[in-house]
């Protein structure tokens, strides 16, 4: 183990002081925070040269962040149980036999998801739940089946502290998909999170407009185009954590990002950016994540130990990593500065094609590096457009168009978005905080999902302009509940404060409505 400076242990001890006596945050916080801290403490893993310079430097000149995972995970970052075996044959390890009913079906969820680890240490897949449910939606009348849908929500927004919880519904409509929809749009929280996987054909325009209804009044649900995801994961997919497809029964070890503005910063030029910086990090990086994983897979014990992986709701063959960025947008205009241009990622052709370029060079990048453990994608991580920090500052979130420079007409938004879409198959997506008088025409919003899907974009997110529920980046937060924070009053759920880090930061209350 290498020795750790003084310095950094300082640091250490005042965030653990800093967390042990905040007055917001409450105890359940405290815990996850300290808990995220000692695993930051512990420097087992052999890093790569040149690691420090990049990943532990002032947040305008660091050019690779660890999200916080901690050199020594206890567990893979992102875990996506396969629900549909528990509901079919319950748990020997949590003493459940399957359920026969919807209170057993309820029930027994819920005590699962208290054993789902994450680097939250909240389930961030809670399961395909339509599907789930499904089978015993009709063992109680319509109206019990209402009360215990809206009970069971609840419970999950009360004690799943943590907004990027996900559960998916889709693309065929079901009785049960319908249910949750009404009473989601009834309760308007943040948590879970969810997401409509859609397939124009298979997904019906009645069952899309209740969807759409919801998300006006609850930021959620979220549209996947499932053709794609399908196509490109196969069936056995889900939308975990923000907006990540991954594979049931697996999940991801670990995700890292590439702040792609800062790496821009280092160079010359395009020409030095494309040759020197830009590989040197991605190697970096790429190394660093490897010795993650190796010490998750070899070392600590879970794969061999945890009832998940020995009851066989999840297979360590089914995971893979995620190689995040975010920044495209600045990368592209830090770059064409320094060459005298003055296009603007979003505006102009020449800063799109220079995105795209970049892209290219990351695709490729990843398409050579194998890493052994990563067999559910055949050894190679999927690319990730990560959505930023509550501390960046003139970071943009993956490669999407900064908020104050959208173009004016959707349809050219749209067009720039699906030049970039098809790289990210962990995920991307795309925030429209849409007009209130779109509630008399939610067709309109229909008509933005079915074409945008033909342009193969890959996943979009609306909200109303004037709900309370609002989608920061790929989670959900209350605005009225980060009034209360700003206040200097606890709030419940972890991410509020995210969500008004990103407020302050990264100006989300300014897009562009459409």
């Amino acid at each position: 183990m290498r020795d750790i400076s003084m310095e950094r242990v300082n640091a250490t001890r005042e965030r653990i002081l800093n967390i042990i006596k905040s007055p917001t945050l409450t105890h359940e916080q405290k815990l996850t925070n300290l808990a995220n801290q000692a695993d930051s403490l512990m420097e087992v893993l052999d890093l790569p040269d040149g690691l420090d310079e990049l990943l532990n430097a002032p947040i305008d000149r660091k050019c690779i962040c660890d999200l916080n995972e901690g050199h020594a995970p206890v567990r893979p970052r992102y875990i996506v149980p396969d629900y549909a075996k528990f509901m079919k044959e319950g748990s020997e390890f949590l003493q459940l036999a399957p359920p026969t009913d919807l209170y057993e079906a309820l029930n027994s969820l819920l005590i699962f998801y208290k054993h789902v680890p994450s680097v939250t240490n909240y389930p961030v897949y809670v399961g395909q739940l339509d599907e789930l449910l499904e089978p015993f939606i009709d063992t109680v009348d319509e109206a019990q089946a209402r009360k215990m849908l809206k009970l069971f929500m609840t419970h999950m927004d009360r004690t799943v502290l943590d907004s990027f919880s996900h559960g998916n519904i889709g693309p065929r409509p079901t009785k049960a998909g319908r249910l949750l929809l009404e009473v989601e749009k009834e309760l308007e929280n943040a948590i879970p999170n969810i997401t409509l996987k859609y397939e124009e054909g298979i997904t019906t325009d009645e069952f899309a407009l209740e969807a759409i209804d919801c998300a006006l009044h609850s930021a959620k649900p979220s549209f996947a185009n499932h053709q794609m995801f399908r196509s490109e994961l196969g069936e056995g997919y889900a939308i975990a954590s923000c907006y990540n497809g991954l594979l049931v029964g697996g999940g991801s070890y670990t995700l890292c990002r590439l702040i792609l503005g800062n790496i821009a910063k280092r160079a010359k030029n395009i020409q030095d950016f494309r040759e020197r910086e830009l590989p040197y990090v991605l190697d970096v990086m790429a190394r660093y994540m490897d010795a993650r994983i190796r010490f998750e897979v070899e070392e600590s014990g879970f794969f061999e130990n945890h009832f998940l992986v020995k009851e066989g709701f999840i297979h360590r063959d089914r995971f893979s990593a995620m190689y995040g960025l975010v920044g495209l947008a600045d990368c592209v205009n830090i770059l064409l500065e320094k060459e005298g241009r003055s296009d603007r990622f979003g505006h102009d052709e020449a800063a799109n094609e220079l995105g795209v370029e970049i892209m290219e060079i990351i695709r490729e990048f990843n398409d050579h590096h194998v890493n052994p453990y990563c067999e559910g994608t055949g050894g190679h991580f999927l690319l990730h457009a990560q959505v930023g920090l509550s501390d960046d500052e003139d970071v943009t979130p993956g490669t999407r168009i900064p908020i104050g420079e959208e173009p004016e007409e959707l349809v050219d938004h749209l067009n720039v978005l699906s030049k970039f879409h098809r790289y990210f198959v962990s995920g991307t997506g795309d925030i429209f905080p849409i007009d209130v008088t779109v509630h008399r025409n939610p067709e309109y919003v229909l008509d933005i999902i079915k074409g945008s899907f033909k342009m193969n974009l890959r996943y979009l997110s609306f909200y109303s302009s004037d709900s309370d529920v609002i989608r920061i980046t790929g989670y959900l937060v209350k605005r009225s509940e980060m009034e209360k924070l700003e206040k200097g009053q606890a709030v419940l759920q972890n991410t509020t404060e995210l969500g008004l880090g990103a407020v302050r930061g990264g100006h989300i209350l300014e897009r562009k409505v459409r």
